[in-house]
């Protein structure tokens, strides 16, 4: 999440940080693809001294192994477990902007939300998605406990670009690298935690300075049920996560 002011600021961070790790021609960054695990970290470092703030979503797919969500299966697209997921996202992002805005009095600002294009979703279901979201909303009858903040949400502002167009979807490729890492399980059984460690300076936090279920949002939920092991706890509680029943 980047002001809007500041969006130009990104093509020259991405431009320096291709410089630091000796790819000043490459048209884009692909952090998984890359096999230097030093230059994985400069760019995450890079990051962590940009004036944005981060936020993450991770989901542990195997405990939805067999399991069916008759509430979701309602929702007016196909792709109803990345509305889900990029849900609990924007809960989360559009209270931080919401903050904001009342911190440098304008109200009235809104999120423009822009994903990275990918084959099979229908960005026009997720607009529906959040409509359907809303008026839930207005009628008081969310399943989940929280909401996004309406106040800055307009639907015409979501749009998807391709991924080498845009240098923030490929600073957002990075933060979604990094924590994927730091979770996924190597064949010798560890992880590698340190990129998204790095970008702590950076990671969202909420009124009580937890960044734990804020700018880290993690499901299962509670953690425990996630059945992870100690490397791949590492990660949850350094940003604050308890990993124990």
């Amino acid at each position: 999440v980047i002001r809007a002011s500041r969006e130009k600021e990104l093509i020259d961070c991405l431009r320096d940080i291709k410089t630091k790790i000796n790819h000043p021609q490459s048209r884009d960054i692909h952090f998984q693809q890359l096999k230097d695990d030093e230059k994985r970290l400069v760019i995450c470092d890079h990051i962590a001294d940009f004036p944005l703030r981060c936020f993450c979503v991770i989901s542990n797919k195997k405990n939805m192994r067999g399991y069916s969500n008759r509430r979701a299966q309602i929702v007016p697209t196909r792709n109803w477990f990345y509305c889900w997921m990029c849900r609990l996202l924007l809960e989360r992002v559009t209270t931080f902007c919401s903050w904001r805005n009342a911190i440098d009095g304008i109200p009235n600002a809104k999120l423009k939300i822009e994903f990275s294009e990918r084959g099979g979703m229908s960005y026009s279901q997720f607009r529906a998605y959040l409509q359907w979201i809303r008026l839930q909303s207005q009628g008081n009858a969310l399943f989940l406990k929280r909401d996004l903040d309406w106040s800055v949400i307009d639907t015409a502002l979501i749009e998807a670009f391709g991924h080498r167009s845009r240098a923030g979807l490929q600073l957002a490729d990075v933060v979604a690298s990094s924590f994927y890492q730091a979770v996924d399980l190597k064949s010798d059984g560890t992880c590698r935690p340190h990129f998204a460690k790095a970008l702590k300076p950076r990671m969202a936090f909420d009124s009580s300075k937890n960044i734990a279920d804020f700018g880290v949002k993690a499901m299962p939920s509670p953690l425990w049920k996630a059945g992870l092991t100690d490397t791949q706890k590492e990660i949850f509680e350094f940003y604050g996560y308890r990993t124990e029943r």
